[in-house]
C-alpha cells in the first residue's frame, strides 16, 4: 500500500525559500512520476513540479518554472520541493502525487496516490 507523507511547509515572507519533503513508503519506482500539485482556496488544483522516476526527467508549470526545482532520493525514498523567490499567489496546500506512466505528468486525473498535504503561506 502506498503511503506519501509531506512536512517542511510553513510560513515565509515574500522572496524566501522552503523546501518540502515527501517520504514515500510501498513504491515501486519504475514507470512512475512522482509530481507536487497545489491548491488555494478557491482555486483549482494545479500541478507545479513532476519526475519521472526512471531517469530523473523533469516538468513543471510556467508559474514555478525557474524558482522551484524537484528532485528525488530513491535510496531515501523520498521526494523534494525546492521553493525559491515564494511569492504570496503560492499560498496554497502541496500535495505530493504518484502517477503510473503514460499518465501526463502534471494532470490530477492520471494521480493513483494523494499525499494528506503541507501547507505553505507567503506573505507579502
Amino acid at each position: 500500500r502506498v503511503q506519501l507523507v509531506e512536512s517542511g511547509g510553513g510560513s515565509v515572507q515574500g522572496g524566501g525559500s522552503l523546501r518540502l519533503s515527501c517520504a514515500a513508503s510501498g513504491v515501486t519506482y519504475s514507470l512512475m512520476y512522482m509530481a507536487w500539485f497545489r491548491q488555494a482556496p478557491g482555486k483549482e488544483r494545479e500541478g507545479v513540479a513532476a519526475i519521472y522516476t526512471d531517469n530523473a526527467w523533469t516538468s513543471y508549470s510556467d508559474s514555478v518554472k525557474g524558482r522551484f526545482t524537484i528532485s528525488q532520493d530513491t535510496a531515501k525514498n523520498t521526494l523534494y520541493l525546492q521553493m525559491g523567490s515564494l511569492k504570496p499567489e503560492d499560498t496554497a496546500m502541496y500535495y505530493c502525487t504518484l502517477a503510473p506512466a503514460p499518465a501526463q505528468p502534471l494532470v490530477a486525473a492520471g494521480v493513483t496516490s494523494w499525499g494528506q498535504g503541507t501547507q505553505v503561506t507567503v506573505s507579502s
